[in-house]
């Protein structure tokens, strides 16, 4: 990156993640107008539009989107090589952290995460970003986000991994009319919600799917947090995680059954990426999410 300034590429990923000079602004605690000449210089230097604005923000161009994989990671490398030359102190930091993680995660796990930092370290912060498990392996490496909960493997040779629960799934419905036991065949009679997989929460749908068994899918939501709601309205049946199961239906007229069919546990597992090893502030998160959850560290190799 030799000619081109930090603060640049610094501006030039803040608005390529936010697609906007607005939010840009806000992130790098500078005004729009500094942004905009930012952008121009970076427009001069790279001898492109970089950014075109529409309707739905600033879209990058196919050029802009080369650059951002590498500058990225260059400045991710570069803030990490400066953290490790000098002590984290918790207490006094005022460090974001970025944690990726479904909204499962975060009604079962995020308080007691969070109380923990809040008491460790109060001037820092946390962000949480939806998980798209698509994405989120190109999202470590770029460091986007800090770190991954989540019950589906993330492969790659640079990911690291850390077991943090270990659960199972089950059924779930409005007690009103729910059966004196679910049988496959009640199972299969019944119409269902399902919650889409890009929240990694899939793995009943697959073993179902090598069963040859086709249900009747009524509702696909986007996420699981209304479906305590609809649910209650409904005969609809859901499959989740038993954790949430329990939370679900200690606030909600809900029933637990277990699944008619055979699915292995999954394990909930913390993942990072080997190149923010370097860093004493990341490595401090984890273990303070580690120590929220009463997990013992155990650090595991690549998925």
């Amino acid at each position: 990156m030799s000619g081109i300034d930090l603060n640049l590429v610094r501006t030039f990923v803040v608005l390529y993640e936010a697609r906007s000079v607005t939010l840009a602004a806000e992130q790098l605690f500078v005004t729009q107008p500094s942004v905009s000449y930012a952008l121009s210089r970076l427009r001069e230097l790279f001898n492109d539009r970089l950014f075109v604005r529409t309707k739905e923000g600033m879209e990058p161009t196919a050029a802009a989107t080369q650059l951002y994989q590498v500058l990225r990671q260059s400045l991710t490398q570069i803030e990490h090589t400066v953290e490790s030359a000098r002590s984290f102190e918790p207490a006094r930091s005022e460090k974001r952290f970025t944690l990726a993680m479904t909204d499962l995660g975060e009604m079962a796990l995020l308080p007691h995460i969070f109380r923990l930092l809040q008491h460790e370290a109060p001037c820092t912060e946390l962000e949480v970003v939806p998980l798209e498990i698509d994405k989120v392996g190109e999202w470590m490496s770029t460091g986007k986000v800090d770190a991954v909960i989540c019950s589906r493997p993330i492969p790659g040779r640079d990911i690291r991994r850390q077991v943090i629960l270990r659960e199972r799934y089950v059924c779930i419905m409005n007690a009103k009319s729910a059966p004196a036991s679910l049988t496959m065949e009640e199972f299969l009679s019944r119409k269902h919600l399902v919650v889409s997989r890009s929240l990694g929460h899939g793995l009943a749908e697959e073993v179902l799917s090598d069963l040859g068994v086709q249900r009747k899918v009524s509702l696909v939501l986007p996420h699981f947090s209304i479906l305590p709601a609809v649910l209650g309205e409904t005969d609809l049946l859901a499959i989740v995680p038993f954790k949430i199961a329990q939370l679900f239906s200690a606030a909600s007229a809900l029933e637990i059954f277990p699944l008619p069919f055979v699915v292995p546990t999954i394990d909930v597992a913390l993942y990072w990426s080997a190149r923010s090893e370097r860093s004493p502030a990341l490595g401090w998160m984890r273990q303070l999410i580690a120590e929220a959850l009463g997990v013992e560290a155990e650090c595991q190799g690549a998925c």
